[in-house]
C-alpha cells in the first residue's frame, strides 16, 4: 500500500510518552495534527498531558498551526489502538536494543501497510533494530533533539533493509511538520550531532574528574564563548573564519599542528562515584535553587529568543498539510 503523501498526513501516533515521546506529541499537536499516544507506564497519560501543558506556552509563542489544540490528543490503552489509523508512527521507547527490536516488530505487525515508522533512537543504527520486523523496509531513524517541540533538527537515516522511498518520505514528512532535516547517506553510530555532543561531554567529564574545571566554568565557557557562534554558524565555518581571507586552508596550515597537541582525551573517563557526585553537586550548585520546571521554562524561552534573533522561528515554515 502506498503511504499517504506527507502533505496530506493528518493523524500521527506516538509510541512511548516520556520526555522525548511527549515532546514529539507536543510538537505534532502544535503543528495541527491529530495525535494518538501509548505508553505502558500506569501514569503515562497524566505525565504526558502535564508535559504538553508545560510546553504549550512556548509553542504558542512560536506560533500554532491552524486548528492546533491539546484536545486533539488521544491516549489509548493499547499499542494496537494507537497505531490503528495512524498515517505516521514515531517510536520513542527507552534506549535498550532488545526492547527496540521487539517494539518495532510489534509496531510493524500492528500498523497499516505502507505507513512509515520512525524511531527516536539516539544511538542505535536501524540495521541493528529492524532485525525482527517483517516489514523492515518502512523502518527509519528519525532522531530528534530535546525538547523535540523546540529544537528543529531531525536526523533521518535508514538501515540495510530500509527502502530508499521510506527515507525520502520520512524526510519530506518532517519538513512539512516544521522540522529542519538532515538526511544521512549512511549509518553512523550516534549519528552526527550526538557524536559531536559526546566528544564535548567526555572532555567536560575529564576536566571535572581531574579537578581542572568546575561544572559552572564548563557551562560558562560554552554559553559565553563558542555557543554564541554555534547558534547560527557551525564549527566548520566558524573555524574557516579563523583563517581570515585565506579561509579554512589558511586555518589548517596555521593551526593544523595543534591537532597533535594534548587538547582532548576522547576516551571516556571512568564514571566512578567521585566523578558522579561531583557532576551532580556541580549541577545542583549551578541551578542555584531553581527547580527543574524553572530550568525547563528558562531553556525554552532561551531557545525561542535565539530562534527569533536569528530569524529562524518555526512559525515561518509551512504549516502541516498546507
Amino acid at each position: 500500500m502506498t503511504p499517504t503523501e506527507p502533505e496530506n498526513v493528518r493523524r500521527v501516533a506516538s509510541v512511548g510518552a516520556g520526555v522525548i515521546g511527549g515532546g514529539w506529541v507536543a510538537h505534532f499537536l502544535a503543528r495541527g495534527y491529530d495525535v494518538t499516544a501509548w505508553d505502558p507506564a500506569p501514569d503515562a497519560e497524566l505525565r504526558l498531558r502535564r508535559l504538553v501543558d508545560a510546553a504549550w506556552p512556548a509553542l504558542t509563542q512560536l506560533g500554532l498551526a491552524d486548528g492546533a489544540s491539546t484536545d486533539r490528543l488521544t491516549v489509548t490503552a493499547t499499542l494496537e489502538e494507537a497505531v490503528a489509523d495512524a498515517q505516521f508512527v514515531q517510536e520513542s521507547a527507552p534506549e535498550k536494543l532488545g526492547l527496540k527490536r521487539d517494539l518495532l516488530a510489534r509496531l510493524d505487525a500492528a500498523t497499516p501497510p505502507g505507513v512509515v515508522i520512525a524511531s527516536s533512537t539516539s544511538g542505535y543504527p536501524m540495521t541493528d533494530m529492524q532485525t525482527d520486523a517483517e516489514g523492515a523496509g518502512r523502518l527509519v531513524v528519525g532522531h530528534p533533539f530535546n525538547p523535540p517541540y523546540l529544537i528543529p533538527l531531525v536526523e533521518v537515516v535508514g538501515g540495510e533493509r530500509t527502502s530508499a522511498e521510506a527515507v525520502t518520505w520520512a524526510s519530506r514528512f518532517y519538513e512539512v511538520a516544521g522540522k529542519s532535516v538532515i538526511t544521512m547517506d549512511r549509518e553512523v553510530p550516534g549519528f552526527i550531532a550526538n557524536r559531536l555532543q559526546e566528544a564535548l561531554w567526555r572532555e567536560a567529564l575529564h576536566m571535572v574528574a581531574n579537578g581542572e574545571a568546575t561544572v559552572k566554568e564548563i557551562d560558562d565557557s560554552i554559553t559565553e564563548g563558542p555557543g554564541l557562534r554555534w547558534a547560527f554558524m557551525g564549527p566548520m565555518l566558524t573555524f574557516a573564519l579563523a583563517g581570515g581571507e585565506g579561509g579554512m586552508a589558511h586555518m589548517l596550515d596555521h593551526f593544523g599542528p595543534s591537532l597533535k597537541s594534548p587538547w582532548t582525551r576522547l576516551e571516556a573517563p571512568e564514571l566512578d562515584k567521585a566523578l558522579y557526585d561531583s557532576v551532580v553537586a556541580g549541577c545542583d550548585d549551578a541551578a542555584a535553587g531553581r527547580t527543574i520546571a524553572d530550568l525547563v521554562a528558562e531553556r525554552d524561552q532561551g531557545v525561542i529568543d535565539v530562534l527569533r534573533a536569528t530569524g529562524r522561528l518555526p512559525g515561518a515554515r509551512k504549516e502541516a498539510g498546507k
